[in-house]
């Protein structure tokens, strides 16, 4: 019998690159699942919304990437550097993720909430699993 394989969570894993890969860079930024509370001038919001596992040790799934600021410049220019470097994370510290594909480029979309403006884009990143036999 084959061992059982566990996926590690792939928002927390893309949000934690961004977010330090940004800092790094001198440009930090609050990266992560939810809207945060208070609700900063610039943030970038990732949710799994789908995907599916393509083999014994790979899963695929596919990330939705949402990039907010203040004007709708601001908005570009994050969701720009951000989309950047989501595909040059395959390595990144020894990470799990060695893959990544676009399946919908930027488009500009307004927060419903505060007519703020925001930049979605959607990719799908391919990570390994590892064996959770004890």
């Amino acid at each position: 019998m084959a061992d059982p394989i566990g996926f590690p969570d792939s928002v927390e894993i893309y949000s934690r690159y961004v977010r330090e890969t940004m800092a790094n860079r001198g440009d930090p930024v609050h990266v992560g699942a939810k809207v945060p509370s208070p609700r900063p001038a610039r943030f970038v919001r990732v949710q799994r919304i789908g995907g599916a596992r393509l083999d014994r040790v790979t899963d695929r799934p596919r990330l939705d990437v949402h990039c907010w600021g203040t004007t709708e410049a601001q908005a570009w220019d994050l969701v720009k550097v951000v989309r950047a470097l989501t595909f040059v994370m395959p390595g990144w510290r020894g990470v799990v993720a060695y893959d990544v594909n676009e399946v919908g480029g930027p488009n500009l979309l307004e927060d419903a909430a505060t007519s703020l403006p925001r930049y979605a884009f959607a990719v799908d990143v391919s990570l390994r699993g590892t064996s959770l036999a004890t």
